[in-house]
């Protein structure tokens, strides 16, 4: 079995790219892999199931393409997320395709389920599961998860109120495997504070919502660009889980973004897609703190080259 120590030796920055709902497709995550950091998408985006066989038919040729013409910088390896809540209806044929093409790495979220960790771990694969607080770390390895991706405060998407700080200390002090750390990092600097912090790699998401590749509209990547911190609401009203969006697509979708109401999560429904008629992340688009950070629309490469720059030069920063 590969370990994330023998995957993170062939990054080109510890970096793995968040799965976007919607947003996250082929292309996009043949650019980021090609570019030297693992990237992801959600199995529910490959609408109908039966299209998950051939987006990982054109992610797996697409990057030995790639390393047979590239053989000195060989692509990373990519991910598939499954959202492992009991309303997912297709989660055992997601896994089962999935298995089939022996996928390098599974991210689970909302769930912890032994046996899903089972069928991945029947052919090597690797299991990260997210979570937003100590106590479903421990379920989540408990149940036999390898790694986690701690959501901290900030971050796009399904995001926890604990701070990056308190997160990693909590779960290190007890939890000596694999970390991934979310929650507004956005800069080969955050990156870099992220490993001095404690984890193995920096889990961005927000940022990649901006490159060309991403299958996210034009008025979604400029706003993107021209959002910062302030222009995020925290809210659980779109999916019955809390997380962050822009407050400017809350607006447009006719809500108060300063008085939103509060939703039941047990109304969560990941099998029909969502249970509002304006629907997350189609109409309300999801956003991290990081955003600020974000000036320009640009390739994947561009982003990721300009990641390690920032990244050498803070470790050079440091080092002086």
């Amino acid at each position: 079995m590969t370990s994330f120590d023998d995957i993170k030796r062939r990054l080109r920055l510890p970096v793995i790219g968040a799965p976007l709902f919607i947003v996250s497709g082929p292309k996009l995550v043949i650019a980021q892999c090609a570019s030297g950091v693992i990237g992801s998408f959600p199995a529910l985006n490959a609408r109908p199931q039966e299209n998950l066989d051939k987006w990982i038919l054109e992610i797996k040729e697409a990057l030995a393409d790639h390393d047979a013409a590239y053989p000195d910088r060989p692509s990373a390896p990519f991910a598939v997320n499954q959202i492992v809540h009991r309303s997912n209806d297709r989660l055992m044929k997601d896994v089962e395709t999935c298995v089939r093409h022996k996928v390098p790495i599974i991210i689970c979220s909302l769930g912890a389920r032994e046996d899903v960790y089972q069928a991945i771990h029947s052919y090597g694969g690797l299991v990260l599961h997210d979570v937003i607080n100590n106590t479903f770390a421990k379920k989540a390895i408990d149940k036999g998860a390898d790694g986690l991706i701690l959501v901290a405060a900030g971050a796009g998407g399904h995001a926890g109120t604990c701070s990056p700080f308190a997160l990693v200390q909590e779960v290190r002090q007890w939890f000596k495997g694999p970390i991934a750390l979310s929650g507004a990092i956005a800069t080969g600097d955050a990156v870099l504070a992220a490993e001095a912090m404690g984890a193995d790699f920096a889990y961005i998401g927000s940022a990649f919502i901006a490159t060309d590749e991403a299958n996210a509209p034009d008025g979604y990547k400029n706003m993107i660009v021209a959002s910062a911190a302030d222009d995020i609401v925290y809210t659980n009203l779109f999916t019955g889980v809390h997380g962050n969006y822009l407050k400017p697509s809350v607006a447009a979708a006719g809500l108060d973004p300063d008085n939103l109401p509060v939703s039941d999560p047990s109304k969560m429904d990941f099998g029909s897609g969502g249970n509002m008629e304006k629907k997350a992340w189609r109409d309300i688009w999801s956003g991290g703190q990081g955003v600020g950070a974000i000036s320009a629309r640009v390739p994947t490469a561009d982003y990721v080259a300009r990641l390690a720059r920032e990244y050498d030069a803070a470790k050079r920063r440091l080092a002086s």
